[in-house]
């Protein structure tokens, strides 16, 4: 069905704008007119020479998710009904990939399937945990309130994903630049230290030296380095995409000295606060852990979680399995164990989830400030040291001339 830009004017004399799919511009004109806008401008919209194209497509980001969620919530809080809804989230959206995707939705809802299925169909922006809350809310006739809670829960969840990556950013940035600055050092600075040094003569220092002789591997073998790092990478790859590679790799990074506190902090903060969101929410706790344990991230999370869902089928409570698993601190399990014996299991997770936020605040800020001084001294030391050996035969000879 073709689109029709159009333009024309409210009962308030206020001029409005829009698209519409209509089978002709007669029909643009007459739903226009059934909404009481006097049309004065209808045209076809054009076609996008690459719509069929898909990386040419802007991405669906995680702020259109959050934002679509948001907005939605507040249209069916006022009572619209949710093809309307659609139709308006549809009308207003600037993201043309996200606007054919909710286009799409709309059709499938229009033809008797449910919000939950119609957006099942694009798990790479719906995960599992949308849709099934989603269901919830459909089920439970709390759609509204579901939606709200996915907004607060992404935003929440985006704002710990922004602080882990930087984190991370900039020490990997750091150290990208040390080994571009000490490769062009090695590679274009050294030769011409060392072609003055040979048109000298005399015997180099053993520091000069030892650079000199890494400047000539590196020069000699620059090819091959390149070529053994991208293998190693690709091979590093092939091996995390295997079971035990990644449970041998995820175990390594829980254990690192600094960054695996930070990692098994965000796990916890997002294993309670998802687990917390989906039990407030109306999904069923074995569902609940079979989603959060699809999406924890690493697998020795993974396997804790799943290890707690074959627990409770068997019975037991949520706290125990959590602690024989001794992947969650057992101030956690705890707070687990006393919110189940309480039945507010939701809240207590929640605060859970709210605590260890903070608690990741403060070990982003606490690992920020130890690699910092940490990357000084070691580009100070690392540099430095390449400057001093190679003047060091000019101090040599100096001295000699004095």
């Amino acid at each position: 069905m073709p689109v029709y830009l159009w333009e024309g004017k409210n009962k308030n004399n206020l001029v409005q704008k829009g698209e519409l799919d209509a089978p002709n511009e007669e029909a643009v004109r007459a739903h226009l007119g059934r909404a009481r806008i006097t049309v004065t401008k209808v045209k076809k919209k054009p076609k996008d020479l690459f719509e069929n194209v898909a990386f040419l497509q802007p991405p669906v980001k995680e702020k259109d998710v959050i934002l679509f969620a948001r907005q939605f919530s507040t249209m069916i809080d006022a009572g619209l009904p949710i093809i309307q809804c659609l139709d308006i989230l549809h009308s207003q959206q600037e993201n043309k990939t996200f606007k054919v995707m909710l286009k799409e939705i709309k059709e499938s809802v229009e033809s008797g399937a449910t919000l939950a299925d119609s957006l099942k169909k694009y798990p790479k922006h719906f995960d599992d945990l949308f849709v099934n809350m989603i269901a919830a809310g459909e089920a439970g006739g709390i759609l509204d309130t579901i939606l709200r809670r996915l907004a607060a829960y992404m935003e929440k969840a985006a704002k710990l994903k922004s602080q882990v990556k930087g984190a991370m950013t900039y020490p990997v940035v750091t150290m990208i630049i040390a080994v571009i600055v000490v490769a062009v050092i090695l590679v274009f600075v050294i030769p011409v230290f060392q072609e003055m040094f040979a048109d000298f003569g005399g015997d180099l220092p053993g520091p000069t030296k030892i650079v000199v002789g890494a400047s000539d591997f590196v020069k000699s073998k620059i090819l091959y380095i390149i070529i053994g790092l991208i293998i190693f990478g690709f091979a590093f790859k092939k091996y995390y995409a295997t079971q035990k590679g990644r449970e041998s790799v995820d175990a390594i990074m829980l254990k690192l000295p600094v960054f695996g506190i930070l990692i098994r902090k965000v796990a916890v903060a997002k294993f309670t606060r998802t687990m917390g969101t989906m039990l407030s929410s109306g999904v069923a706790i074995l569902e609940a852990l079979d989603i959060v344990a699809k999406t924890a991230g690493n697998t020795s999370i993974e396997k804790a979680v799943y290890h707690v869902r074959s627990g409770i089928s068997e019975g037991r409570t949520m706290a125990d399995p959590l602690m024989e698993s001794g992947v969650f601190p057992s101030m956690v399990c705890q707070m687990i164990s006393v919110g189940e014996s309480t039945g507010a299991l939701d809240a207590m997770l929640g605060k859970i989830a709210d605590f260890y936020d903070e608690e990741v605040d403060q070990a982003v800020e606490n690992l920020t400030s130890l690699i910092e001084p940490f990357m000084l001294v070691f580009l100070g030391t690392v540099i430095g040291g390449l400057v001093v050996a190679m003047y060091l035969p000019i101090f040599k000879m100096a001295g000699a001339i004095s």
